[in-house]
């Protein structure tokens, strides 16, 4: 059996998968545990369901925010959903039509071994006027509440009704905060 030629990009891909368990077990930060617990509570007082951390949104997650505060991927047309021509992911500008949103929902399959699609939402900005900031889950929650489309995901309204999110991952970084939910479990 002849092996194909592993190109620079397969090559950090492999070495990604090899090492990707480690990552995975990445734990919480205190300020994400804080967001994940806020946000059980808010879900709980609604009614709904504990989502159980998964380890491969959860990378994702801080995966995303670390690219948003040092690359940037937001400034201009793209939005914080939007993800930097700097790492082993492809590149996605996600616009405000959502004419994106498969390079968005496909990422943690893309990332992770999670198999189904992941959906984000993004708190916080890259504007030079907030250099220095540091989110914080209060301040992401409250944000994410006074959004209709953001508190809807949160809470399985309107066209998320009818996903029963059984996955979520949690991100903060410098100033921004990002959370995953996911529809299937993390196995």
């Amino acid at each position: 059996m002849k092996l194909k030629t592993l190109t620079k990009r397969h090559f950090v891909l492999l070495l990604f998968m090899l090492t990707a368990s480690y990552s995975f077990s990445q734990s919480l930060t205190d300020e994400e545990t804080k967001l994940y617990n806020i946000i059980m509570d808010y879900r709980k007082d609604k009614g709904l369901p504990v989502i159980p951390v998964s380890k491969s949104l959860t990378y994702v997650a801080q995966t995303h925010v670390k690219d948003l505060q040092n690359s940037k991927p937001d400034l201009g047309k793209c939005n914080a959903h939007s993800w930097s021509a700097g790492g082993i992911w492809s590149p996605c500008c996600y616009t405000p039509d959502h004419a994106q949103s498969k390079c968005m929902w496909d990422k943690p399959k893309e990332l992770s071994t999670y198999t189904g699609s992941g959906f984000e939402i993004a708190c916080g900005s890259s504007d030079p006027r907030y250099d220095g900031y540091v989110m914080t889950a209060l301040y992401a929650l409250k944000a994410w509440k006074g959004s209709p489309g953001h508190n809807a995901v949160i809470i399985n309204e309107g066209a998320w009704k009818r996903y029963p999110w059984k996955a979520i991952g949690i991100g903060i970084y410098g100033g921004f905060a990002v959370v995953w939910f996911g529809a299937e479990e993390d196995k």
